[in-house]
């Protein structure tokens, strides 16, 4: 598992503070996490979701919302609308400097947030929320006897797990005036809610709303014996497998990165930037895939890098052109792995050369031929595989143009 810190403009033009976790291969997809009201993207249930979910395939960014943990801002100018207008601007981040998410996580008040910004998230296919109140006027009932006095006063601190807010009169104008109802029916994407019958936080009976307001697919799992925060570290870790298998069903790897219509004839290939880094996207008649570097280079490793094309395209080339040979003339070839690596060596040959022309580039190429094959057969197939067309591609009188198109 690979991280990554990252800061990208919240809803204000306020830096946001966020952490981006990813699998050391190619994520399968990414997910957007909302931590709960008034805590920060560190809680041990929204590291403890996220790293499960990274270990599935699925990579995971986690933000502070506004006024939070290491992000800026003054929380007391927040409310609920500023955070979901976070959230979108996270996916925007995703999107134009990552993968768009497909997968949407709130947790608590953060489940009522994505919700209400799954809407104006185009890439989100599937919305989860974990102890999540079905309006964000639930959450008011944690100001206590202080909710007078904000609205009296036009503010009021507010001591909240241990730490104090200051709570102005227009977060809980805002949380009345937003209603949820109308955003859960017209989801459009797959819901899937998660909940504690022992919740003491949040009743279970405000997933059960969300619930009977959703139209399908929905799905519901009770988090049985876990409490609000899920602190039981088994909890979290039922509830990550949870959502990756049930994600599986409606997230599609190969769909987890857009492209415009590029209208390439067949036989072309285009090449457009994914984002301002490495990653590349390549489309190739119906077919898509990224291009990246390593990690250790600057990039995310989200696909092979171009060298590990070049040498994915001659060794197919020189698979198919083997086999396409052993099934003509009916020889018993059972199996064909090809290993290849790229290497620089020196060229003992340019004696007059300058000192950069004199590294020879190899491509090595290694051929595993199994079956009941005769001395003979194996030599004539070691031979048929400098004839793929790639190879001679390659090695023959290669010329590359270059011009800026119109």
């Amino acid at each position: 598992m690979a991280r990554t810190r990252v800061d990208f403009p919240g809803h204000d033009g306020s830096t946001l503070s966020g952490l981006l976790e990813y699998p050391a291969s190619a994520a399968k997809s990414y997910a957007l996490f909302a931590h709960c009201f008034s805590c920060g993207k560190d809680i041990a249930a929204a590291s403890r979701i996220s790293r499960a979910l990274v270990a599935r395939g699925i990579a995971v960014l986690r933000f502070d919302f506004t006024g939070l943990g290491n992000s800026d801002g003054d929380f007391a100018n927040t409310n609920f609308s500023s955070n979901v207008e976070d959230l979108i601007a996270a996916a925007g981040f995703l999107k134009e400097n990552y993968i768009a998410p497909q997968l949407l996580i709130g947790h608590s008040l953060g489940g009522t947030a994505v919700l209400a910004a799954a809407g104006a998230i185009e890439s989100s296919r599937a919305v989860v929320t974990i102890g999540a109140p079905s309006a964000p006027e639930h959450v008011v009932k944690q100001f206590g006897e202080k909710r007078e006095e904000i609205e009296r006063e036009g503010s009021a601190e507010v001591d909240l797990g241990g730490r104090s807010f200051n709570i102005k009169r227009e977060f809980i104008d805002d949380a009345r005036a937003t209603q949820i109802d109308e955003a859960v029916k017209g989801l459009r994407k797959a819901l899937l809610i998660m909940h504690s019958p022992l919740d003491k936080t949040v009743s279970i009976d405000e997933a059960e709303h969300l619930y009977k307001g959703a139209k399908h697919p929905k799905s519901f799992v009770s988090l049985d014996k876990a409490d609000h925060l899920l602190t039981d570290k088994t909890d979290a870790e039922y509830a990550a497998a949870t959502i990756a298998a049930w994600a599986g069903r409606y997230i599609n790897s190969h769909d987890s990165f857009e492209h415009e219509s590029t209208g390439i004839e067949s036989g072309r290939v285009w090449v457009g930037e994914h984002n301002k880094q490495f990653a590349r996207t390549v489309v190739a008649d119906e077919h898509t895939w990224l291009s990246d570097e390593p990690t250790s280079v600057g990039g995310q490793e989200l696909g092979p890098d171009p060298y590990e094309q070049l040498l994915a395209a001659l060794g197919t080339c020189t698979s198919m052109t083997i086999r396409m040979y052993a099934n003509r003339k009916k020889i018993v070839l059972d199996d064909i792995n090809v290993t290849l690596k790229h290497e620089r060596r020196h060229g003992d040959d340019c004696e007059e050369c300058d000192e950069d022309e004199r590294k020879l580039e190899v491509l090595a190429r290694e051929i595993e031929l199994t079956g009941d094959l005769s001395d003979a057969q194996r030599e004539r197939l070691l031979e048929i595989a400098d004839r793929c067309p790639v190879h001679r591609t390659l090695t023959g009188n290669l010329k590359i143009e270059t011009r800026l198109s119109k």
